[in-house]
């Protein structure tokens, strides 16, 4: 089993001239949301009319800086990313991104089958193994998400949630360069995560990785093509507020599930 991965990814590669190549998604038209907002220089902060945004407020200390790493990641987002995810989509046959996609999948499954156990979900630690056993045999190091059509769909589950239900506070609201909205929880969470999936090394992926970097790149891409969030999307001067609020709501649910 540990040679699967590199026989997977060569697998998906030689299927790229037997399927007949598609056009991309539409993405919507980019908007910064940053434009309308004015800037007052003496004390470096963004100001707003906030008597209707009470309810979005959220514990962010570090806003001024956030706010312009936001801008950064929206502008790569803009000129870098997207245009070579929208390559990649133009490029690639619909089912060669699917079995990437997989492929990355199954092994996102390891941090998803510790973190399971941490919380003491069994029963989500039991099918999560399940899943990592089918596709790993069956779906041919996870091309073929084979586990998904048992009834075994993949369930989340991260550090940051662990540390969540553990009782550790989200701590202040962070956006990291290029991954986007977090935490000091999160992203603490995050680099544990790496740190368990470069320590298991699940069928030598890590070796082979490391070995041949440009699979980092596909990584990236295919990180970016599973996102469908488009900065500018939701068409407001507010969207950092917004981003931000909606992004706190969902972690705190996923914890509390």
């Amino acid at each position: 089993m540990k040679r699967l991965l590199p026989l997977a990814l060569l697998s998906t590669a030689l299927s790229f001239s037997a399927v007949a190549q598609e056009s991309g998604p539409q993405v919507p038209t980019y908007n910064d949301p940053l434009l309308e907002l004015d800037i007052d220089e003496r004390d470096n902060r963004y100001q707003f009319e906030r008597s209707s945004l009470r309810a979005l407020n959220v514990h962010d200390p570090l806003e001024g800086v956030n706010r312009r790493i936001y801008r950064f990641n929206a502008q790569f987002d803009r000129y870098v990313y997207l245009p070579v995810v929208r390559t990649y989509v133009w490029a690639t046959p619909s089912p060669v991104r699917t079995g990437v996609s997989n492929v990355f999948d199954n092994l996102r499954d390891i941090p998803n089958l510790g973190n399971s156990l941490l919380q003491g979900k069994f029963q989500r630690s039991g099918e999560t193994t399940a899943r990592l056993l089918f596709n790993s045999i069956f779906g041919l190091a996870g091309i073929f998400d084979v586990a998904e059509k048992m009834g075994l769909p993949q369930q989340d589950e991260d550090f940051g949630q662990t540390l969540g239900v553990w009782g550790v506070p989200a701590g202040p609201y962070l956006v990291i360069p290029f991954l986007g909205p977090s935490s000091l929880r999160d992203g603490t969470g995050r680099v544990a995560d790496w740190v368990i999936e470069d320590y298991v090394n699940y069928m030598d992926n890590r070796d082979f990785m490391n070995d041949y970097q440009a699979t980092w790149g596909i990584w990236a891409i295919d990180l970016r093509y599973g996102i469908p969030f488009r900065y500018g999307a939701l068409d407001s001067p507010f969207e950092y507020d917004q981003v931000r609020y909606l992004h706190t709501k969902l972690r705190e649910f996923e914890i509390s599930h």
